[in-house]
């Protein structure tokens, strides 16, 4: 009991100015309709001085790793097997196609560019699946490295960014296409990465083209396991690599699958029986939102602008084309399976 008052009392500190932090973000975001994370990142890295020393570091160092795992593991309320069930196996082979090649495009082009591997897919899977959502998920994944906040820094400003101007533009040009309602649903919530801009994109056409967007986009939250687990895999060939599996060093070795994938798995498989009151659900809905942009603020407090403003050209261009491929990607995809009605 004393350990369990010690621990709330060392912690407590950075954990309130990560929730004060994440309360103002979130007005912010509801007041002039920006990404939330945007606000929460650029908020924390306004105040990143309390994560140097003194009595906030723990909790600041608490939130951006243990509050942000149980965020990503809360997001498995957001998706039933019905809701899938109900669009077809279209869309459903759509996502997985696309969201494998992104990241494989991703990887490619990294290695291309310099980066690392881990950096094509934490900019890929953030790109192809949800957004700054799918970076902090991927980034709790993969090993430390002394740049891998940075790098996730970047890569949630960026896709904040791209999806902000995808949620203007791709309505405009869904319309130029002249896709159907249902249509345009599927390919805005194939293309955008944030769900909240999803959101605002789908309805701003219409309630048939939010629904689907909506779905379509739940299907791809739905893909973080998978690379999630792909994400465990390379850092577990990297400690290989690093011999810090090893029995003689003594390091012990990462899960295939973290126990928030886990988490995340079984709370969809519960949510999907229908046990849950929808109450119960919004509420763990919520939980979640509040958790990553707390955990957000908390890694954003960590970093200092400088290091954002040395990345040079070459991730923007990563994510731009990674962008630019997804949305190409998935339209060619629509044509190929017959999803291709017009008005």
């Amino acid at each position: 009991m004393r350990v369990m008052k010690q621990l709330v009392v060392e912690l407590a500190p950075g954990v309130l100015i990560a929730a004060i932090v994440s309360v103002a973000a979130l007005s912010l975001s509801e007041h002039y309709g920006a990404p939330v994370m945007l606000f929460a990142l650029l908020m924390g890295m306004a105040i990143n001085f309390l994560s140097q020393e003194g009595r906030c570091k723990p909790g600041i160092e608490f939130t951006a790793r243990q509050v942000l795992r149980w965020g990503v593991a809360l997001l498995g309320l957001k998706i039933t097997a019905a809701q899938v069930q109900a669009m077809g196996w279209q869309p459903v082979v759509m996502v997985m196609v696309s969201v494998a090649l992104t990241i494989v495009f991703g990887i490619v082009m990294a290695k291309l560019m310099g980066f690392q591997a881990f950096f094509g897919l934490l900019s890929g899977g953030s790109v192809a699946i949800c957004g700054a959502s799918a970076a902090l998920a991927l980034s709790a994944a993969f090993p430390h490295h002394p740049q891998k906040e940075r790098a996730t820094l970047f890569t949630v400003i960026g896709v904040s960014t791209l999806s902000t101007i995808a949620m203007v533009l791709y309505p405009v040009l869904v319309r130029a296409l002249g896709l159907d309602p249902l249509n345009a649903g599927f390919f805005l919530g194939g293309t955008i990465h944030d769900v909240a801009q999803v959101v605002g994109a789908g309805y701003s056409i219409g309630p048939e083209t939010g629904d689907a967007a909506t779905v379509v986009k739940l299907m791809r939250v739905a893909m973080l396991v998978p690379v999630i687990a792909l994400a465990a895999w390379m850092t577990l060939r990297h400690h290989r690599r690093q011999q810090e599996s090893s029995v003689s060093a003594g390091g012990k070795r990462p899960q295939l699958l973290p126990w928030f994938a886990v988490a995340f798995v079984l709370l969809v498989a519960i949510n999907s029986t229908g046990w849950l009151p929808k109450p119960l659900v919004s509420a763990g809905n919520e939980v979640s939102r509040w958790f990553l942009v707390a955990a957000m603020a908390a890694i954003g407090m960590k970093t200092h602008l400088k290091d954002i403003l040395t990345v040079g050209w070459k991730p923007v261009a990563l994510m731009v084309l990674e962008t630019l491929f997804l949305a190409g990607l998935f339209y060619g995809l629509m044509w190929f399976v017959g999803l291709h009605s017009h008005v």
